[in-house]
């Protein structure tokens, strides 16, 4: 028999929620072949195994929290699949025929008395009734937070950690509970996934831990537009892959950033660490919360090389493919709010960085273009947000300035590159 355990994924990685199995007991599994998908704090990871075999047992049930190193599944090395059913069937072949009828009656009257005790039973998982039976609580008494009414581990642990009820108290008539809730509309309650918990944590951190401040500007996309229409069609032909808008303020902001440095730096305790190369987060929306990627290098990418890296940092992302490494890292955060129709926000810092800037939707306005003239021109608000511990507003404001300029002048932009 073989352990299944839970492999080392990071170093600031300690444990993870089991998403879903992705084998069943009784199946044959290769070696390398993933058996289960795995939820961190930080990436989700598929578990292979180290051997080839059957499975045996599963330990934890999908929703379980787990640590690294712990046992999850056993493996037998020297089973196959649907091997104890043929072994059991070939051994009633060989019994005598007047024996098997014999025993086949006997195990009538158990069998009936088995599947009506089953019947009567909650439905729980092995998990939670093997916890139930060694805490000594009785399953009739735990409410199921599963949909199905099946009894989960957790659903254990929780019914454990409640307080015991007075016994003072009629089981006719039950205390009165104080509820948020009213009992009369529909509720849905549902548990928040681990990613989501520490995308929770990590931005009430941030504004209790920073001095966190922001700055807008406004920026005219009109020759940004017109060099993209231009030139689209010979980009994709040449590189395979579209001129899109990150790449130009990737550009700016890197310009801006080797002209204002402390917002490339970090706080370390008393000093700053002021970093003198550019891996530019992009901040990615997911079905499983946002994440951000780092465009590792981005001063010495081209406008192709950071169109096709964030793309493919973009599919990673939607697919569950992320890497530790992916994500960590970064000196400053871009996000687009502007493709879900965002017209103006304030942006949280991605800590430790002390920097982030906020993109958003293109809208046309009347702009002023002297005394006496207007012209409706394609307008995008930016937003800046800073930790005012080591920038100064003067620093903030000319940053988002100098990138203003830039995009509203992109030949800027092959002078900075």
């Amino acid at each position: 028999m073989t352990e299944i355990k839970v492999p080392e994924l990071g170093e600031s990685i300690t444990e993870g929620t089991i998403s879903q199995w992705l084998k069943e007991v009784g199946d044959y599994v290769e070696q390398g072949e993933f058996i289960a998908e795995l939820e961190t704090d930080k990436v989700n990871a598929e578990i292979p195994v180290e051997t080839s075999g059957v499975i045996k047992e599963f330990k934890r049930e999908p929703g379980d929290t787990v640590e690294i190193g712990e046992v999850i599944a056993i493996i037998d090395e020297s089973g196959q699949a649907g091997g104890a059913s043929s072994t059991t069937e070939s051994t009633k072949e060989e019994q005598p025929v007047a024996e098997k009828q014999a025993e086949t009656k006997s195990q009538e009257p158990a069998k009936q008395e088995e599947e009506t005790q089953s019947t009567n039973r909650p439905l729980a998982s092995p998990a939670a009734r093997k916890l139930a039976r060694e805490k000594g609580i009785s399953l009739d008494a735990i409410t199921p937070t599963d949909p199905t009414g099946k009894i989960r581990r957790q659903d254990v642990e929780a019914h454990q950690d409640k307080p015991a009820q007075s016994k003072a108290v009629s089981p006719q008539k039950p205390a009165p509970t104080q509820s948020a809730d009213d009992p009369t509309k529909p509720t849905e309650r549902e548990k928040m996934s681990r990613r989501r918990q520490t995308i929770a944590k990590r931005l009430v951190e941030v504004q209790q831990t920073s001095a966190m401040l922001t700055t807008f500007n406004e920026v005219d996309m009109t020759a940004v537009m017109d060099l993209r229409k231009r030139r689209k069609d010979a980009f994709l032909d040449k590189n395979g892959v579209k001129l899109g808008f990150m790449s130009f303020f990737t550009k700016a902001v890197v310009g801006a950033l080797k002209e204002f440095p402390l917002l490339n730096a970090e706080i370390q305790g008393d000093e700053l660490l002021i970093k003198k190369y550019y891996d530019i987060g992009i901040a990615v929306s997911t079905d499983t919360g946002l994440v951000v990627p780092v465009l590792r290098d981005a001063d010495r990418l081209g406008f192709a090389g950071i169109e096709r890296g964030i793309g493919d940092l973009g599919k990673k992302a939607r697919d569950n493919k992320l890497q530790l490494n992916d994500m960590q890292g970064g000196t400053f955060t871009i996000t687009n709010g502007g493709v879900f129709g965002s017209l103006w926000s304030t942006p949280i810092l991605n800590a430790p960085q002390v920097g982030i800037l906020g993109m958003h939707k293109i809208q046309m306005r009347p702009v002023a273009i002297d005394n006496e003239r207007f012209e409706n021109r394609p307008m995008m608000y930016l937003a800046l947000s800073y930790d005012h511990r080591i920038v100064d507003g003067k620093e903030a404001v000319s940053f988002l300035v100098k990138v203003k300029d830039m995009i509203e002048d992109p030949e800027q932009l092959l002078l900075e590159g």
